[in-house]
């Protein structure tokens, strides 16, 4: 039975509806001529008719093709249509500001209103919301809801093509531009959803992805052909993962392909090890590529493309050396070499070739114009020798072209029709089309997009190599290196590292991004899903004995998350003397009742102090019919038992002290002193089971990643804390 009409009142149109529907995917004729005060109305085929606003979402919510979109059982729907039954309220002015700080509060814990995944509770408030126009929009700049505004967002985001759709029609006739547009304003190109890569879990957050709508020049479907051409001389960064999506992104929308290349072009910088780590990376952030290929499997071509131009007077050996050669080209001045004969400048490039005395102190170099302004067209260098043995290929050769003379090359005779580039490059883009055209090649399209630059961060991997070098950090996986293992091994999930970068679009615009983007979009994965544990810092924990606590301890079975069945179980023992954190403990006054999680009220009738302050001990009663509303401490807990774990809780600063490093200056004066702090906690039981790389959260103290399971009761538990996306306090 399909849906054959939509009638509403044109000065009040169910805008809920229609967007559920939109998302839905049920496409109907809208007739906007029923009287001002009629109820919506959907009018099926059968000639049979449905009335109400709540009514017709509820149809929406049970036959939409969208998993839990009316919930997953008889409880969640009931939940959905409280809000269903709230949800008008937003449309009471006096009740406006009122209804979204409970909102705010209420999704202070929660991705969504109802569950784990979009519903239709989530589409009724939303819709609530975009419906009253700019009143809302002011509220949305003001930040005064930061919950609400996230949720807002995120959604917004993540349907953007139908709700700016919906948005445009129906809000932006009322006065204003839409929210749907605004947030194109702001991004500066058009979103729509895009699966990249699976999500955590099923009951994650839904898997899409915001991407954009940007042509590349002169692409024709089905024939595009892109590289990802990194150095093997580091590990893969944050950086390097936005050329290698882009790429990625534009080979699906013209049905085309990506190469991996390898560009091993200087051994002196370059290992296997960077090879096969730049794969295991590439392979991480989900890269469908046709094949890997290596600029040094062209090297026979490359030296005889080089050979040619010399023999037509397009390149020249010149043994300048270095300094004063950039001068020279600075102030475009010819080298006294630049004149030499074809036959001459033959006799030096065997020279090279052999490795000579005379060869090791020459370079060739392109003969294009000393006197143009740009000056990466001032006879720039495309051989040097260099005798260190290459990884690959060992020592066969002691000259190798720079990148500047093998990049336009390789590109043009693998067939790859369009060249990713940063826009830092931007100045080398007419070098490298002359370069190619004195070659006599077929001509590669440039696309420029922009640099991710990020604050407090160094993506030179000759920094990131002085790090690893001189002990600073543990490797190129260290959890405060911006590299994608690094990032991964800290507790972000891929998926968050694709959709931020995603989000940033092919802007050529520079900007300098926030961590705290990234770490917010990767919380809204793993808050849903990640189970919960409990930890007490070990230094000055404190004893509360509860005199009516029971005698014997007792075991009960609670979800791991109560949210999330799937998460799993855990044991909790309840015993007569427990373990709180200190700072619970210093907050606490004589006869307050307090709230045990997981348990229930107490009282605390007596606390004991030591002579600097610090709470040594305490003792109390329960009190179990109390209600947790009444009481404004909500205290994580240990059983005093010996199963508990020694955990060793890592957190982790910014290398460097300064947001953004001026022009020039060097980064050894911005080094953070302190980068890393350990605290040693006590956990629950449960984490014994816990695997490297598992993310949970301890409740109260934030999300972790296992970095080292549990061995043996002498070797603590190591957890990485994560980031939440709120802003990052230094360590001390």
């Amino acid at each position: 039975m399909d849906v054959k009409l939509l009638s509403f009142p044109a000065d009040c149109p169910p805008l809920s509806v229609i967007v559920a529907a939109k998302i839905a995917g049920i496409t109907s004729p809208a007739d906007s001529s029923l009287p001002s005060g009629s109820a919506p109305t959907f009018l099926f085929s059968s000639g049979l008719k449905l009335h109400g606003t709540s009514v017709l979402l509820r149809y929406i919510g049970r036959v939409a093709n969208i998993p839990n979109f009316y919930g997953q059982n008889a409880y969640e729907s009931s939940q959905i249509d409280e809000w269903l039954e709230y949800a008008p309220i937003l449309s009471s002015g006096s009740a406006f500001e009122s209804a979204c700080s409970y909102v705010d509060k209420y999704l202070e814990r929660c991705t969504f209103l109802v569950g784990h995944s979009l519903s239709v509770a989530d589409v009724a408030v939303w819709s609530g919301l975009a419906g009253t126009g700019q009143r809302w929009e002011s509220l949305r700049k003001s930040k005064k809801y930061p919950n609400l505004q996230r949720w807002f967002n995120s959604l917004l985001a993540e349907y953007c093509v139908d709700l700016d759709d919906v948005l445009t029609t129906y809000v932006g006739k009322r006065g204003g531009k839409s929210s749907g547009a605004k947030l194109k304003d702001q991004q500066g190109l058009s979103q729509k959803t895009n699966s990249v890569s699976q999500d955590t879990s099923d009951k994650g957050k839904q898997g899409s992805r915001s991407t954009f709508e940007v042509d590349l020049p002169n692409a024709e479907f089905g024939k595009v052909r892109l590289r990802f051409a990194p150095e093997p001389s580091g590990y893969l960064h944050i950086g390097h993962s936005k050329a290698a999506l882009l790429n990625q992104y534009f080979a699906q929308r013209y049905n085309g392909e990506v190469i991996i290349r390898f560009d091993d072009t200087n051994p002196a910088k370059e290992s296997n090890e960077f090879v096969e780590n730049l794969l295991k990376d590439i392979e991480t952030l989900g890269i469908k590529y046709e094949t890997v290929t290596y600029t040094s499997d062209y090297f026979p071509q490359l030296m005889e493309m080089a050979e040619n131009l010399i023999r037509q007077g397009k390149a020249y050996v010149d043994d300048t050396p270095r300094e004063q050669m950039q001068k020279e080209r600075m102030e475009g001045i010819e080298s006294k070499h630049r004149s030499n004969s074809p036959e001459e400048n033959l006799r030096l490039w065997k020279e090279m070739i052999l490795g000579t005395e005379k060869g090791l102190l020459c370079c060739l170099r392109g003969k294009l114009d000393m006197q143009d302004p740009n000056k990466s067209l001032r006879d720039p260098v495309y051989y040097r020798c260099n005798p260190i043995p290459h990884h690959r290929i060992g020592s066969m050769y002691k000259i190798y072209p720079t990148y500047d003379f093998c990049c336009p090359f390789v590109d043009s005779i693998e067939g790859i029709t369009h060249a990713l580039r940063s826009s830092e490059y931007h100045d080398r883009n007419a070098q490298y089309y002359r370069i190619q055209e004195d070659m006599g090649l077929r001509k590669v399209h440039i696309y420029e997009f922009s640099r991710l630059n990020l604050v407090y961060t160094l993506l030179s991997k000759r920094k990131l190599l002085w790090f690893v070098q001189n002990g600073k950090v543990d490797g190129w996986d260290d959890p405060r290196f911006p590299t994608v293992q690094g990032i991964v091994r800290r507790g972000l999930k891929i998926e968050a590292l694709i959709q931020f970068i995603l989000e940033q679009g092919a802007s050529k615009n520079l900007n300098l991004m926030e961590w705290d983007k990234l770490w917010t979009i990767n919380k809204k994965i793993i808050d849903p899903v990640c189970p919960r544990h409990t930890a007490v810092v070990e230094e000055r924990r404190v004893l509360f004995t509860l005199d009516n606590g029971p005698e014997k301890p007792f075991v009960r079975v609670i979800p791991k998350h109560k949210k999330y069945e799937a998460a799993g179980e855990k044991s909790t023992t309840f015993t007569k003397g427990i373990l709180i954190d200190q700072v619970d403990a210093q907050c606490i006054k004589v006869d307050e009742e307090i709230t045990l999680m997981d348990w229930g009220n107490a009282i605390v009738k007596r606390i004991e102090k030591d002579q600097d302050g610090y709470v040594t001990q305490m003792s109390g009663i329960l009190h179990l019919e109390g209600s947790v509303k009444t009481t404004k401490l909500k205290a994580t807990w240990l059983p005093d038992i010996n199963e508990l774990v020694t955990l060793s809780l890592m957190e982790f600063d910014y290398l460097i002290t300064k947001k953004k490093l001026d022009e020039g200056e060097d980064f050894l004066d911005a080094l953070n002193p302190c980068t890393k702090k350990e605290t040693v906690a006590l956990g629950d039981s449960n984490m014994r089971n816990l695997k490297r790389g598992d993310i949970l959260q301890l409740e109260r103290k934030g999300y972790f990643r296992c970095d080292v399971p549990y061995v043996r009761p002498s070797k603590p538990i190591v957890l990485f804390a994560i980031p939440d996306g709120r802003q990052q306090a230094c360590l001390k």
